[in-house]
């Protein structure tokens, strides 16, 4: 999917969520667990009731893997049901993959032609030979880990080195990277006081936000900072939505808390239009 109909599906739901689909076992709706498959079951009940509220959907592969080949079938079935039934949706691997230059080639295979998502995350520390085989890949984009939303992140991407953080000097060389232009950047909500030197760097580019809801971060914020001329942001909630609910009202606990950020969204982007 190119960015050109991500920005039309944006404009056209009035919305730049992104729901991650994080599906943990143990926090699920119990009668769901008597489904032949029940990280599936409840992934579709939760695209149901919300994929009129969103642009992209964001299933972290942790939470698959987790439960071995049975997780992955249910992450392929996840997929290939968004893929056949929610074709306009945006559909990111949380991944975090990056490896030399021939794995990450079998590792971009893997999720951009066997499982047909648009994009994934991949973590730039080993340079730009395990990025690239990424960004081979025509309309699909890699989505760099630049500046996290989790406490850790400033062990490492906000140090200093010879005068610039670390974070912008990842920035600044990915942009000298073959295929660039399939670049996306994961930017923390947490982190919304440097959105505003990370524009200064990417200007244009596509970054994916986490830490809106359950991690504090403040749509508003991140929305004054962040966005641009082609809006330039999807915003992630996950558990805040899908597991706004344990009982039989999971779905339209689901929906509600989407809807809640769907309109917040409308108000920046006619905010930002005028």
């Amino acid at each position: 999917m190119t960015t050109t109909h991500l920005i039309e599906q944006i404009h056209k739901k009035q919305s730049f969520l992104c729901i991650g689909l994080d599906v943990d076992l143990n926090k699920i709706p119990k009668h769901l667990l008597n489904e032949e498959d029940p990280i599936f079951a409840f992934n579709k009940a939760i695209i149901d009731a919300t994929h009129h509220l969103c642009v992209a959907y964001k299933p972290n592969t942790a939470f698959y893997e987790a439960y071995g080949i049975r997780g992955w079938k249910a992450l392929e079935k996840t997929i290939n049901y968004l893929n056949e039934n929610n074709p306009e949706i945006y559909t990111i691997a949380d991944a975090k993959r990056g490896d030399i230059d021939n794995t990450s080639t079998m590792y971009a295979k893997a999720f951009f032609e066997d499982l047909g998502f648009d994009s994934v995350t991949v973590a730039p520390y080993m340079g730009k030979d395990s990025v690239e085989p990424f960004l081979a890949f025509e309309d699909k984009h890699t989505i760099l880990l630049a500046l996290t939303s989790n406490q850790g992140a400033f062990d490492f991407q906000t140090k200093t080195v010879n005068g610039v953080e670390l974070y912008k000097q990842v920035l600044e060389t990915s942009k000298s990277w073959r295929n660039s232009e399939n670049l996306m950047y994961v930017v923390g909500a947490t982190k919304a006081e440097y959105f505003a030197d990370i524009r200064k760097i990417i200007p244009d580019s596509f970054l994916l936000v986490p830490g809106v809801g359950a991690q504090g971060g403040n749509l508003q914020e991140v929305c004054k900072f962040g966005m641009n001329d082609s809006i330039g942001l999807l915003i992630n909630s996950s558990r805040g939505i899908i597991y706004a609910s344990q009982g039989d009202d999971f779905t339209q606990a689901a929906a509600s808390k989407a809807e809640e950020l769907q309109v917040q969204m409308k108000e920046e982007l006619q905010r930002y239009s005028s």
